[in-house]
Parts: C-alpha cells; structure tokens; sequence
C-alpha cells in the first residue's frame, strides 16, 4: 500500500448535514427544534447544571473544606538531592531547573532536612527547613534566603 492508495474506511465519513435549509431539504423550516419553546429559540436552552428550579445537586452537596488563597505552593527539594554538586557551587533555582532536580520554581523553592549533606555549598532558595539549615551550615556551607 502506498501513501496515494489511502482511503477511508466505507461508512466512516458522512456528509455535513445542512439543517433548516427549506423544505425539500427534510430538514427545512424549524431546523430539528420543533415549534416555539425555550429550545427552539436563538441562543435557547438552559445553563449548564440548571434542574428546572429544582435546588441543583451542586447546591444541595455540603461544602467541605477551605481554600487558602495565600498558600504558597512550594517546589521542594531534599538535602541529600544537593550531595550531586561539587564543593564551592552556588545552587541556585535556575540550576536546580537546569539540573532536572525540580521541575518548575512554582511560587518559590524550599530545601527541606531528609538526607545527609557533606559538601560545601551556597544554597539559594526561598525557604528552608529547620533541619536543612542545619545541616547545609554544618557541612560548611551558606544559605541565602531570596
């Protein structure tokens, strides 16, 4: 078979059917839409979820929960990720993205303690655990918060 020979399976593909293109056509005059009523209207039919004036399930559904709009979503990294680097790097966001260790800065970077950290390194970042504070000052190196 060649890239000329292609067809389309038989039954596949019909014809665009035009609606409300007289009355020969089969479909002419209302278009499918019967007569008169919301749905037969120019920009017709009721807003999605809408239950005839019964209270919609969406409604009726108790609400759970609670949406902090100032939450910080945090890219995280683990100390022991940052092992990779030589001694002396800065490890800066843009290399941590660089690197592949994090995917995408989202609202800011934050180095978290789990692992064990010997080299020296200046790690930049917009917050840091406790516990990777810790441990990046005691393996001799600095931290600088953005």
């Amino acid at each position: 078979m060649k890239l000329h020979e292609l067809q389309y399976t038989e039954g596949s593909r019909r014809e665009h059917y035009r609606k409300g293109r007289g009355l020969g056509s089969g479909n002419g005059k209302t278009a499918g839409k019967g007569h008169k009523g919301q749905n037969a209207r120019s920009g017709g039919g009721v807003a999605l979820g809408f239950e005839g004036g019964q209270l919609p399930l969406w409604r009726a559904l108790p609400k759970r929960g609670f949406k902090n709009v100032n939450h910080i979503n945090y890219a995280t990294i683990n100390v022991s990720a940052l092992e990779r680097f030589e001694n002396g790097t800065v490890v800066s966001p843009a290399l941590l993205v660089e690197t592949g260790l994090i995917k995408n800065e989202r609202d800011g970077i934050k180095v978290l303690g789990a692992g064990t950290l010997t080299k020296s390194l200046t790690v930049q970042a917009n917050a840091f655990s406790k516990s990777a504070e810790a441990a990046i000052v005691n393996a001799g190196g600095k931290i600088e918060v953005m």
